[in-house]
């Protein structure tokens, strides 16, 4: 991923912040000699504190076999998304229909070194942490090994943790455009309104203030 320094995060608050909203993304993994990379979707629970993402998979996966050839993974998660048409970018001085169309998006990449979670009490409590994140109004029975309704489910999955070694983030806004093109494009955003045009804005406008 290309990132330019006026699209990269103005501190790691930035992309943290974020990453904490955000719990589905693809999972890249090396695939065998001579094949592409395997690239699984992926619900996650993000662990600032803890520095990794916790997930399961179920355990036909054929990730498990290339993870266990190299541990070393990428968790990509991209949001925010949308595409600006040319004549919101297009200069002053010049017609409207030279300008060029582009895409707005966030985007963060989490290299990591992969866990596998096979021990059953283990797997237990990294699914009721999961089940938390996703469910932090309950609702729902916890894991117990041996016990109903989940702990004879155990066996068919095997859990994930993911220690982030390294992350790249971007945040693609029109960084570099003068004020007077950001203001169109904030403003042709409003009026359309579309799927994520508001947020796309609100990080346009909040980037541009620091």
């Amino acid at each position: 991923m290309l990132i330019h320094p006026w699209d990269a995060p103005q501190d790691d608050s930035e992309w943290q912040r974020w990453l904490v909203g955000r719990d589905f993304g693809q999972l890249a993994v090396n695939g065998p000699p001579g094949e592409p990379p395997y690239v699984q979707p992926l619900h996650f629970a993000y662990d600032k504190d803890r520095g990794e993402v916790v997930g399961h998979l179920a355990r036909p996966n054929p990730l498990w076999a290339a993870i266990a050839a190299n541990p070393e993974v990428l968790l990509s998660v991209v949001d925010d998304y949308v595409f600006v048409p040319g004549p919101w970018q297009a200069p002053p001085d010049g017609p409207s229909e030279n300008g060029v169309p582009t895409s707005f998006y966030a985007a963060v990449q989490l290299r990591c070194t992969a866990r596998v979670v096979d021990d059953p009490a283990e797997k237990a409590e990294l699914l009721n942490r999961q089940t938390h994140h996703f469910q932090p109004e309950g609702g729902s029975a916890r894991a117990t090994v041996g016990e109903a309704p989940y702990g004879r489910m155990l066996p068919g999955i095997r859990g994930l943790r993911l220690e982030v070694t390294g992350v790249r983030a971007k945040f693609k806004y029109a960084g570099r455009k003068p004020e007077e093109i950001q203001d169109r494009i904030a403003d042709g955003l409003a009026t359309r309104n579309g799927p994520r045009d508001r947020v796309a804005r609100e990080h346009l406008l909040r980037r541009r203030e620091v």
